[in-house]
Formats: C-alpha cells, sequence, structure tokens
C-alpha cells in the first residue's frame, strides 16, 4: 500500500505530459525529466507487480506475440469516401449538398488526408477495449496489441474537462512522418534488409506485425477525425466533437478548420496542397464533412460512402516513363549506388531525369531493367524512386541490370560486405571517392569553405594539386590561377576561405572527415563526452563508444575501424599541423544569442526541430518546449498548432524558419 500512492500519482501525472506533448504540442517538462517518472514508475510497479494494471504507460508492450489476428466488426461501418478529382467536381459536391437539404449556406470541417492507415479504436468507460484496421469497411483485423505500443494513443481517456461517453468508437490514421521514415530506411539498409517503399506501407507493415516489440520500435503516430458508435453522451456537430476527443486526450491534426460553402472548399483545398510537400507527413488531398449531424442524417449515405463528406484527390505525385539507362554513382566511402537515367517526366512539379534504385538487392526484388516503363514517385524534395515495373509493357529489348565487378572509376575490384546490402569500390584513392571526400569536408555543416563546389573540386583534384582533405591547406594563391575560369579575385577569395575553416569546432571537424553513420548531431555527443579532445576521441576503445549515450554498436564500430585505418590518423594529423584549430567553446559562438529564448513549432526543412534547439544552445540561448512570457521567439514552420495562437496573446515574435537561419548566421 505505501507504494500504491506514489504509483497512482506517477501514472496521472505522466497521462498528463503524453496530454500536453502529442495532443496539446506544448510539453511543460524536458525528455530527460520525463524518462526519469517513467523509471520511477517502471521500478515501483515491479516492487509491487499487485497493483498491475494494463491501462499504465508503462504497459506499452507486454503482449506475447501472436500466432495470427482476430477479426473485429465494426458497430458502425467504416465507408470510404467519395473522391473529387478537380476544383468542378468539389464544387458539384456542394451543389448537390444544398440542393439535397434546400439551404443556400453550409458549414464544413475540412482538413488534410492523411497518407496512412485507417484504424478504429473502441473505449469503455474511458478504457481502451481494443483497436482494429477498417479492413472492408464492416470487419477489421485485431490489433490492439500494436496499437497500444503508440504513445500518442491514450490506455485511458482523460476526463477532467469533458464527461466520458459509456462507449467510444473513435477513427484515426495511424502515419509515420517523413523524416522517421528515412531514419527507419536508413536502418533497414544497415540491417542488411530491404528499405520500405513509402510511409504508408511502412505504416501498414509495422502494424500488421505478430509480435508487438517490433512495432514499438517503429516510428508511429496517428491523428484522430472521425466517431463511431458513442453511447451515453451526444454531439449536434463534428466541430463540438473534435474539441471533445481533444480534451479527452486523443490528437487530431492542427489543420483541421470549419469552412463555409464551395469558395471555403476549394480555397482550403488549394491552400493545403501548395503546403503539401512542406508537411512532416504525406497527404494526398483533402476532405470535407458537413458540420451539422443533423443534416449528415438529412443527407444519409450510399452502399459504401457517406453523402456528407467527400475526398479532394491532389494531382498525381506519380508518373510513369522509361529507364533509358542505369549507371552507378560513387560515394565518398566507396558505395556504388544504381541510378536510373529516366526519359524525363514531368511530376510533382518539376521534371525528373533520375531516379534512385538503392542497391542490386532492391534492383533484383522489383526485376527493374534498362528499357522497362516504370512507375515513379516524387514526395517533396525527397529524391524520386521507382515503385514498380509496368511488366506488360516490356519488350523484348529490356536488359537486365548488374552492379559491375569493376568500379567505373577507378577499374578497381568492387565487393560487399557480409549482412550490407551495398557494394563498394575497394580503393580509398578512387578519384570520385577523393573528391566526394573533400567535398564534404568543405560542406555547410563540416569546414563551410565557401567556393569549393563541385566543378572546383573536379578540378583541383583531376589537375592534381590535391590528393586529400588535408591538401586543401597547402593551396596557394598561384597554383589556384592555372585553372580554367579561376582569376585572381576568385583565387583569393578561395584561399581567404580555407584560411579561415582553419578555426573550427570539434563537431565540424569531426563531421567533416566523413566517418560512416557521423552526423552532425553524433559528432557533438563525441565533442561533449571527450570534451573536444580530437586525441582522446581517436584512442577510445570500442567498449568506450558503445557505452555513450545516442551512439550504439553501429557507429562505434565504423569509429574505431577509421581510426584503426593509420592514413586516416595521418591525414588529421596533418591537418592539425597545417593550422587547423579546434576550439572548445568560443566565447564568440557562446554568447551570440545572449540568452534568449526559442521556442519551435510545426516542421522544418534544412534541420531537424531537435538540430535548431541544439544550436540555439551552442549559441547561448535557451530553447524551450512551452511558450511563457519569457519566450522571445516562436520559429514556426508548416504543421503548426496552438503554440502560435498562445505566441500571440502573450506577444511574442513569430519567425520563420529563413529568419531564424538569417538571425543565427549573421552574428
Amino acid at each position: 500500500m505505501k507504494h500504491y500512492k506514489r504509483i497512482k500519482e506517477l501514472r496521472n501525472i505522466i497521462n498528463e505530459h503524453n496530454y500536453k506533448y502529442y495532443v496539446l504540442d506544448d510539453p511543460s517538462i524536458s525528455d530527460g525529466e520525463y524518462d526519469d517518472l517513467f523509471k520511477e514508475l517502471e521500478s515501483l510497479e515491479k516492487l509491487d507487480p499487485k497493483y498491475f494494471d494494463p491501462h499504465s504507460p508503462t504497459q506499452r508492450v507486454g503482449a506475447e506475440p501472436l500466432e495470427g489476428f482476430n477479426k473485429i466488426t465494426h458497430q458502425v461501418p467504416m465507408l470510404s469516401l467519395a473522391n473529387a478529382m478537380n476544383s468542378e467536381e468539389l464544387i458539384s459536391f456542394h451543389e448537390r449538398s444544398k440542393k439535397m437539404l434546400g439551404v443556400e449556406s453550409i458549414t464544413y470541417v475540412a482538413e488534410p488526408k492523411l497518407d496512412g492507415l485507417g484504424v478504429e479504436l473502441v473505449y469503455k468507460d474511458g478504457s481502451l477495449l481494443h483497436g482494429s484496421t477498417r479492413g472492408d469497411g464492416f470487419t477489421g483485423e485485431d490489433i490492439t496489441h500494436n496499437l497500444k505500443t503508440i504513445r500518442s494513443i491514450p490506455l485511458q481517456l482523460r476526463s477532467h474537462e469533458q464527461p466520458l461517453p459509456s462507449l467510444l468508437e473513435v477513427r484515426g490514421e495511424v502515419f509515420i512522418e517523413k523524416s522517421e521514415f528515412n531514419k527507419l530506411n536508413q536502418k533497414q539498409e544497415l540491417d542488411g534488409l530491404p528499405p520500405f517503399a513509402n510511409p504508408r506501407n511502412a505504416a501498414a507493415g509495422s502494424l500488421r506485425q505478430l509480435d508487438p516489440t517490433i512495432t514499438a520500435k517503429r516510428p508511429l503516430s496517428i491523428y484522430f477525425y472521425e466517431s463511431g458508435l458513442i453511447e451515453g453522451l451526444a454531439f449536434e456537430n463534428h466541430l463540438s466533437f473534435l474539441s471533445s476527443m481533444q480534451l479527452w486526450g486523443l490528437p487530431i491534426n492542427p489543420l483541421i478548420k470549419p469552412v463555409k460553402n464551395d469558395q471555403g472548399i476549394i480555397n482550403y483545398h488549394k491552400g493545403t496542397e501548395q503546403i503539401r510537400n512542406k508537411l512532416p507527413y504525406e497527404i494526398d488531398g483533402t476532405v470535407f464533412k458537413v458540420n451539422d449531424y443533423k443534416l449528415r442524417d438529412d443527407l444519409g449515405t450510399r452502399s459504401r460512402s457517406p453523402r456528407w463528406a467527400v475526398a479532394g484527390k491532389f494531382k498525381a505525385q506519380q508518373a510513369t516513363t522509361i529507364i533509358k539507362d542505369i549507371e552507378i554513382q560513387v560515394g565518398r566511402t566507396g558505395a556504388l549506388t544504381p541510378v536510373a537515367k529516366l526519359e524525363p517526366v514531368f511530376v510533382a512539379g518539376v521534371t525528373v531525369s533520375n531516379a534512385t534504385l538503392h542497391n542490386q538487392d532492391e534492383i533484383d526484388r522489383k526485376d527493374i531493367r534498362i528499357n522497362d516503363t516504370v512507375l515513379i514517385e516524387r514526395a517533396g524534395d525527397v529524391i524520386p524512386k521507382v515503385i514498380k515495373v509496368v511488366k506488360e509493357k516490356r519488350g523484348n529489348v529490356s536488359e537486365p541490370f548488374h552492379i559491375p565487378k569493376k568500379c567505373p572509376v577507378c577499374n578497381h575490384g568492387t565487393y560487399r560486405s557480409e549482412n550490407e546490402a551495398i557494394w563498394r569500390c575497394g580503393n580509398i584513392s578512387c578519384s570520385r571517392q577523393v573528391k566526394a571526400r573533400i567535398q564534404h569536408f568543405a560542406s555547410k555543416g563540416a569546414m563551410d569553405i565557401d567556393g569549393l563546389g563541385e566543378k572546383v573540386v573536379d578540378q583541383l583534384v583531376e589537375e592534381k594539386l590535391i590528393g586529400s582533405i588535408s591538401n586543401l591547406f597547402l593551396l596557394t594563391k598561384k597554383k589556384l590561377e592555372v585553372l580554367e575560369r579561376f582569376g585572381e579575385k576568385s583565387a583569393d577569395n578561395l584561399i581567404k576561405a580555407i584560411k579561415n575553416s582553419k578555426k573550427t569546432s570539434f563537431p565540424r571537424f569531426v563531421y567533416g572527415l566523413g566517418i560512416r553513420n557521423v552526423g552532425e548531431h553524433i559528432a557533438r555527443l563525441f565533442e561533449k563526452y571527450f570534451n573536444g579532445d580530437i586525441e582522446k576521441f581517436s584512442n577510445a576503445s570500442l567498449e568506450e563508444l558503445e557505452a555513450i549515450e545516442g551512439v550504439g554498436p553501429i557507429v562505434a564500430k565504423e569509429v574505431t575501424q577509421f581510426w584503426s585505418n593509420l592514413e586516416n590518423m595521418k591525414l588529421v594529423k596533418e591537418c592539425l599541423q597545417l593550422g587547423v584549430s579546434i576550439e572548445k567553446n568560443s566565447e564568440t559562438q557562446v554568447n551570440i544569442l545572449n540568452d534568449q529564448r526559442f521556442v519551435f513549432t510545426g516542421s522544418l526543412e534544412k534541420m531537424s526541430r531537435k538540430e535548431a534547439q541544439e544550436k540555439v544552445v551552442q549559441l547561448g540561448g535557451r530553447a524551450s518546449s512551452s511558450i511563457s512570457k519569457k519566450t522571445n521567439y516562436l520559429v514556426a514552420g508548416p504543421g503548426s498548432g496552438s503554440k502560435v495562437k498562445k505566441a500571440k496573446e502573450l506577444n511574442v515574435t513569430i519567425i520563420n524558419e529563413n529568419e531564424f537561419l538569417k538571425m543565427i548566421n549573421s552574428n
């Protein structure tokens, strides 16, 4: 009994923090503080197992693997929506609704149409009873154990601000954010597994795992948007139901809003399509639903779809074209990446002539050949990829493709490591690798050498003026002036940029070395652990590296392999001997933002939210998750939620990502 009071208290506290984080997008504690509370609850529940509660926040993964999925019948069918393929069809939907209802004006609830997997959750007296897939609309699969692993799904609904119905069926869309999807595919490739075709497939595959521990490792999110059967509570309209869902702890999309009549529908549809590629998640259209429930009843339903709702479809972001050839690109780590050379085709607002094919396994799995007609897809700024081969259009001239046994650049033998999908050139002196390593070293996130772009690097390597990153610091104005299109001024500017780059930070230098799987974030973890000491970092053991929080065995192995290569050690020593100085917490850097407080909301394009927060701290500012009177700036991106409204109420300055970048780079 002595622990029960604290266990109950912790469960309530953690549930409230989950509500603030997932529903309000306004967390009030740090991730570390949350983890401490969670660990305390876990330890107390282990001490007193008699207080076990299946709805405790700790019970996200507690089920044994299933042998198969049971069926669940939806008490109210999960109908599909009629599609409107253009503005004219959206207007026709409104006109038909007006005519049937005999009214002149209709308010609709508008929302983005997420490209994920539809699910239904059933709550009894506020406790999660079960969850299922949409299935055929009438019967779905019982995936309760997997849905419980999604942290944004409450196991117990809140009842503080809004009474709970005795029974609630609620529908939502499970999805994976674009950035998380890319990370997931990177991990798939590192593990020697085929990448997922798109976020929707990844989400669907994750929810259909018989082992919920696998699902728990997948970065799944959910937005709720509709009800099924509700008992013990009644609502007059959809907006009031959505507000109640939020109060119960069920997250809804921040872009949901009421619109009026055909003009409101068209404006919302076009506006959402314009920001489509800037959103953190995939959408393929918009949805419009009559707000008033009585009017919905009057309109009724067809056999497979309601008359009171419509899905506005966006223009296709897929297209078919022909693979004219397959070329091999050699990266800085020797990785051979096959790239399809396409018959140019217009898709998602741009003309596409190249598409990544990832690796040989992916080519074999999809049976991709030269001269094949293929379906390609482009999502946002992501490199286009081949979705599938249109085999019915395959002729007699199609040619199977295999990664060459010789590097196409240096003619050295290629190899494929065990448990890896990627083939590599075995020659570290391969000119393409050398060029790519130098380009990476000079890139913005690394040494940031202005004027050292791809064409200049190509010239320098081909003229044998440089053959490694350390050679950059031996360049002179005289050497540069012999290069094509290099005059006195451009030579001066480049020499100056190289000289200025010598004064750098530990993360920039380490990231610039191009150690596999060591990005800017990992480099900062190393800086913190080794206090910015390169020598200590280079001498660290595998065990020591693995023990660093956030690093892991794969990265640790890559780092030790890098430093075990004497050429790499020599290269770093040469850089330091030639004047590269790694500064520890430069006063100039530390005080740039002078204790100013920043909050980030919505999606960022040029960096992750976490990277932006780390940048603020690095420059002497403070990064917070919640807005207060002490907040100086709210950096708002596409998909911003309630924080914008709160910032306006508190007269907090609201800026966009570009303004933020200008602020930190101008100092």
